[in-house]
């Protein structure tokens, strides 16, 4: 396969045509994925639209080596968790096309990466270098070069300082959600000076509440974070563990994907039947970065259509605590 075709993908008979071209080679070099197929009695030469592809349930990662049987490799991203918990695991063959997909990501919804400044309220790439996010923020910061990028989790004090002397600069912090409630706490209870460095200052959310902090909705913590950081617009990022594309919203938590990437609504209690526009569901994702693990993906979260964009409302009952929020654990 012409892996970087996917960043040439214009239409939707463009990402019909990948997607389809995906699935077939998916199919006979991924010995899980043909399997779970197989499971399901489909011939996948009837497969010739997306509503027809099977979408492998996001928990086999925890369990299964998902890895086109045509290469091999040693580094795989890892979801955050305790000790406790079974962690899924993306083994990734083509680190230059999950950065190509990083970037080409960022360009197309928010800007070229050598433009900003980059702070992230997250631990740094040495203490979690199998972190997906953290590995896109670092790539993000080396790309932008910038002596002021670095990470600052628990040093609010320093970013507070650096913050206020980067007025005139575009800056990007980056920021778990319980993070940036800290950082907004500190802000309100150990400075008394004036936060004169909000104007010129992006902040994106990449979700991450879950059993850090009294549970609120993505609405409500959009709100918290447009009064503490005295902006009309938090921007936050969509991704996890077993992809290497990224949706962004630029504010009222209504996401966009990339040209390679799509999101598709199915009933939470029928994997097989889709939600019209608007109507909540079971979030499937098609990610044709994914080419050598699986892009065809059931995830365990909840969200809804609306128009060219997408919204992410929550978790399905009892599915696994994910997420950021465990990053720092």
């Amino acid at each position: 396969m012409e892996l970087k075709s996917i960043f040439n993908i214009q239409t939707e008979q463009d990402f019909l045509n990948a997607a389809l071209k995906t699935f077939h080679y998916q199919y006979e070099n991924v010995e899980i994925y043909r399997k779970f197929v197989d499971f399901l009695n489909i011939n996948p030469d009837e497969v010739d639209s997306l509503v027809k592809i099977p979408f492998l349930p996001i928990e086999m990662f925890k369990n299964h080596q998902i890895l086109d049987k045509n290469v091999t490799t040693n580094l795989f991203f890892q979801s955050s968790g305790t000790t406790q918990m079974n962690l899924s695991k993306h083994f990734i063959a083509d680190p230059a096309l999950y950065e190509e997909s990083i970037y080409k990501s960022f360009e197309q919804f928010i800007g070229k990466p050598d433009d900003f400044i980059f702070l992230g309220l997250l631990p740094s790439y040495l203490e979690k270098q199998n972190s997906s996010l953290i590995y896109m923020v670092d790539y993000l910061m080396k790309k932008s070069a910038k002596p002021e990028n670095g990470y600052f989790l628990y040093n609010h004090g320093e970013l507070f300082d650096l913050l206020n002397t980067l007025q005139d600069k575009k800056v990007i912090l980056f920021g778990v959600s319980f993070a940036l409630l800290d950082f907004l706490d500190y802000c309100q209870a150990e400075r008394n000076e004036p936060l004169s460095f909000l104007e010129n200052l992006i902040v994106i959310e990449t979700g991450g509440m879950k059993g850090r902090k009294e549970e609120m909705t993505k609405d409500e913590l959009l709100k918290i974070l447009q009064k503490g950081f005295k902006t009309d617009k938090i921007y936050s990022e969509y991704s996890m563990t077993e992809l290497l594309s990224q949706a962004y919203s630029l504010g009222n938590n209504e996401y966009s994907c990339p040209n390679w990437m799509r999101i598709m609504i199915r009933n939470a209690e029928d994997p097989f039947s889709y939600e019209k526009e608007g109507r909540t569901g079971a979030i499937n994702i098609i990610d044709l970065a994914n080419t050598h693990s699986c892009s065809f993906i059931a995830t365990q979260d909840l969200g809804k259509i609306l128009g060219e964009k997408f919204q992410v409302l929550g978790r399905i009952d009892h599915s696994d605590i994910r997420g950021c929020s465990l990053l720092v654990s």
